[in-house]
């Protein structure tokens, strides 16, 4: 009988592995020289498509340090001259982020910015997170349980904020990608974006 209970919880424990999602993809973006303006050949994933939004988006710039030593080759808003967004997409998938679906990065923000999520769903719609990732002295690694996230519309032209959103159906995602909602300020008013990795289930288009 004690073998039996044993077999059981085994089996289920695997099952319930098997629907936890893998990973959907990562992003670490390539070593460039500092205030570099970033391109779709700053992505190390030739699987993934890299599009900028806003006002601000011909000034978001990659960037780094010599100092300290471990500074990352990151990106940057700090010259952007308007509300700005980056957003990933993979070339042939959707990801489903309703079912445990998760996004982590590793980022640095000043000067009261504070980092959302944006989502962009197969309709067409966009989501901006209002959970975020405020202001830190050093580098900060952030997950994100997407099932816990309050969402607001998106205009994506100006990347400003809209409405609440919703029961959001989140089966079919077609970008992931963020922004602080604001123009950079230099490195006293900026955010700062190393890598950013989004676990769910694939979708076919």
């Amino acid at each position: 009988m004690r073998r039996q209970l044993f077999i059981l919880c085994f089996v289920a424990d695997i099952a319930m592995a098997q629907q936890r999602p893998g990973l959907f993809f990562r992003e670490d973006f390539k070593e460039t020289p500092a205030e570099t303006p970033v391109t779709q050949e700053h992505l190390t994933n030739n699987d993934l498509v890299m599009t900028l939004y806003g006002p601000g988006k011909d000034s978001i710039r990659k960037s780094h340090h010599d100092k300290p030593a471990d500074d990352p080759y990151y990106i940057w808003s700090g010259v952007c001259q308007g509300n700005w967004a980056v957003a990933i997409k993979h070339r042939t998938k959707y990801v489903d982020l309703s079912r445990q679906g998760k996004i982590s990065w590793r980022s640095k923000q000043s000067g009261y910015r504070q980092l959302h999520v944006i989502l962009k769903l197969a309709d067409g719609t966009w989501l901006v997170s209002q959970p975020l990732d405020p202001e830190s002295g050093d580098w900060r690694v952030r997950e994100f349980n997407i099932s816990d996230m309050k969402w607001m519309g998106l205009n994506i032209e100006s990347v400003i904020e809209t409405k609440p959103v919703v029961n959001a159906d989140l089966t079919k995602v077609e970008e992931i990608g963020w922004t602080d909602l604001m123009r950079g300020g230099r490195s006293p008013a900026s955010s700062r974006l190393d890598w950013i990795e989004v676990s769910g289930f694939p979708v076919g288009k």
